[in-house]
């Protein structure tokens, strides 16, 4: 499998993306068979976590659109369903905002449709198909595969203003009377091990990006370092080191017990590289000055791009969850 050889260091592949838009680059990735990563809980979670992080550290808005075929293609084996073509682009589209959400109704025997309005849709303009969440005549929260390439399928992006995230073109998308295949049943989305496994896998995104930056802080101590930033560096490293340790002990968990509920350590992950992602943003800003953000456009891409991916975390929402599960359950996840 490519995959295997390109795992061992991505970064040389990547470089020959520079300078390709978001969309070109992910079918790129997908020809070259860098898509097929390990399934989450199959016993490498943690390789197709560190591909997720060097997408990150590449560029966060083809991370965006990578993590969200890859994690389509994971649903898709966790349903039962083989991806409906060869070379197929895909997206996750599961944002459920109260003014925005999709029925799936029937359409007589063993066919159903999608109607409504979806949004957050990243990459909707380029990729081929989609998992959507959608609704059923009962309430009840289901999920559809979706071939974007149909009549009844528009697309607007009059509301997407983004700077950061600019290149993920996350866009709202109608639907009217759509072909589309149900995954699994009602509540397969959220009561599948693999919900948790993928939240976990985005913050990989994220810290892959935090990487970057302070790949960044640290070639640019010199041969007489500064001591301010030589104590920035530190708390990158620090901040860094914590998250790292705790994505490792995390998916090797995953990978030990692939059934498990891993809601609290999933949470814990993304609450982890949240905070991380802040202290890196502050520290390297600190250390460097504006010459990065202004003058070099790969850095200033990050610092614009990463403030705004990981606000996909839900921040003190989060937080308050993850303090629920630890005060009503039996153990304290932070015990050595």
């Amino acid at each position: 499998m490519l995959f295997m050889q390109l795992s061992t260091d991505l970064s040389p592949f990547l470089r020959e993306l520079a300078g390709i838009e978001p969309a070109a680059a992910l079918q790129r990735l997908i020809d070259a068979g860098a898509d097929r990563l390990p399934l989450p809980g199959h016993g490498a979670t943690l390789a197709r976590w560190r591909v997720l992080a060097a997408v990150g550290a590449h560029d966060l808005s083809l991370a965006k659109l990578f993590e969200g075929h890859t994690d389509a293609l994971a649903i898709l084996h966790e349903a039962g369903v083989a991806p409906d073509a060869n070379g197929a682009s895909w997206g996750t589209w599961c944002a459920e905002p109260p003014d925005a959400r999709v029925r799936i109704e029937q359409a007589g025997e063993g066919a159903f449709v999608l109607n409504g309005r979806k949004a957050w849709c990243s990459g909707a303009q380029e990729v081929s198909h989609a998992v959507v969440s959608c609704w059923n005549a009962d309430g009840e929260a289901m999920l559809a595969a979706v071939d974007l390439r149909q009549a009844g399928v528009t697309m607007t992006d009059d509301a997407w203003q983004a700077v950061g995230m600019h290149g993920s073109v996350s866009i709202d998308v109608h639907f009217e009377d759509v072909a589309a295949q149900p995954l699994g049943g009602p509540g397969f989305y959220v009561q599948r091990a693999g919900f948790w496994h993928g939240g976990a896998g985005v913050a990989a995104c994220w810290f892959g990006a935090a990487t970057a930056l302070a790949d960044a802080l640290a070639n640019a101590m010199g041969a007489r370092p500064d001591a301010h930033r030589l104590a920035q560096l530190g708390e990158v490293t620090v901040a860094l080191q914590g998250s790292a340790a705790l994505m490792r002990e995390t998916a090797a968990a995953i990978d030990r017990a692939p059934d498990a509920n891993a809601m609290l350590a999933a949470l814990s992950v993304r609450l982890s590289v949240d905070a991380t992602c802040s202290t890196v943003l502050g520290a390297v800003g600190r250390a460097l000055g504006p010459g990065p953000m202004c003058k070099d456009a790969d850095m200033a891409r990050r610092f614009a791009d990463l403030p705004v991916f990981i606000r996909q975390s839900h921040a003190e929402r989060d937080l308050e969850t993850l303090g629920r599960l630890v005060a009503e359950g039996d153990g304290r996840p932070w015990m050595l």
